[in-house]
């Protein structure tokens, strides 16, 4: 079975919109619903919260903590501004226009 790669680039805008699109999310939920693996992507929302295109709060549950995620302002206004034209240019499945 041929797995499909996907650039880092539609991976955050992905991020970006799925926050957008459902508010806040947990960290085990929001890789889940973008189909990334919470080990090999968790340095991307590293990278995205140290730019602050995401925020991350900690959340106590029990006895263990939970980050939890939303988009911020210039996440925002990267996803309308600067990806969502980038993808129209350049779409997914590789077909020029």
């Amino acid at each position: 079975m041929a797995r499909e790669y996907r650039d880092r680039i539609y991976i955050r805008k992905d991020i970006l919109l799925k926050l957008y699109e459902y508010g806040e999310m947990n960290q085990s939920r929001l890789m889940s619903v973008c189909g990334l693996n919470n080990v090999k992507h968790k340095g991307i929302l590293d990278s995205m919260v140290s730019k602050r295109m995401i925020d991350r709060r900690e959340e106590a549950w029990g006895s263990k903590t939970i980050f939890k995620y939303k988009i911020a302002q210039k996440g925002k206004i990267l996803l309308e501004e600067v990806l969502q034209r980038y993808e129209d240019m350049f779409p997914r499945d590789g077909g020029e226009k």
